[in-house]
Formats: structure tokens, sequence, C-alpha cells
């Protein structure tokens, strides 16, 4: 057998798990405000700066458009955000926060400190936020 070719020698096996069982690790946190995590990451551009394009949204997510229409619709649907003709080019759609989705944020303040709670038994703040720099290297460097 080829080492290379072991799965204990994969990193892409690794960032994918570990994606999977962070994005499930927060289940219970959006569980009672009824959002999925990929919604909770549109809410936290969103809590940044309100009244985005879709195309800026969907770029921050490093997601293509029609993949983000669709979660923005139920979002719409749930009463969390709004989604109106740009005013230079109507083509465009921007999103906008609802009262409820504004609100949320409030509700959802304590969640990243809950989950790092859960996290630093296995792993300390720090060394999780020092990976972040590399894993930033690496996704510049896949996205082109």
């Amino acid at each position: 057998m080829y080492e290379q070719l072991k799965l204990d020698n994969q990193l892409c096996f690794r960032l994918y798990t570990a994606s999977r069982m962070i994005a499930g690790a927060y289940g219970p946190y959006f569980e009672p405000l009824g959002i999925t995590y990929p919604q909770y990451l549109v809410l936290l551009i969103l809590w940044e700066k309100d009244q985005q394009p879709v195309n800026d949204i969907a770029k921050r997510l490093y997601l293509e458009t029609n993949t983000v229409t669709p979660l923005l619709q139920r979002m719409e649907r749930q009463g969390l955000v709004t989604r109106v003709k740009g005013e230079v080019d109507t083509r465009q759609r921007i999103v906008c926060l609802t009262e409820a989705g504004k609100a949320m944020e409030e509700q959802a303040k304590d969640i990243p400190d809950q989950l790092s709670a859960e996290v630093v038994k296995h792993v300390s703040v720090d060394e999780l936020k020092s990976i972040i720099p590399s894993l930033d290297k690496l996704i510049e460097g896949l996205k082109d």
C-alpha cells in the first residue's frame, strides 16, 4: 500500500472531520433559535454589516450564489432577513436583517464562548486561535 493513500496520512480527512464535528457541536445551541449552522454563518456576516448583496455574502462564505440563495429564501420565510432590489442595479438583491434577525444576535452572543468551553476540554483556545492564520493561508491558496 502507498503511504500517501492511507487515511491516517490525509490532512484533508482531518479538516473534513473537524469541520463536520464542529458544525454538529453547534446543533444544541442553534436548536432553540431554530437555525442551522449555515444560517448562523449568514447571520454573523449580517451582524457585522447589515444590508449586503447576495454576491458579497456568497463570497464571504466561499460559496456560489445558487447555493446561498435557497438558504436566504428559508431565512426569509423564517422572518430573519428580507431581500430587496438594489437601488443602483435592480438585478442585485440586498439582504437585510429583520427585527427578529437583529434580536437573534443578543440570543446568540454567548454561543462562541459556550462552544469554546466544550472544546477547551481537549484543545486550548490559544491552540485553536494559533492555527487560524495557517488555515487562512490554506484557504487562500485553494480558492485560486
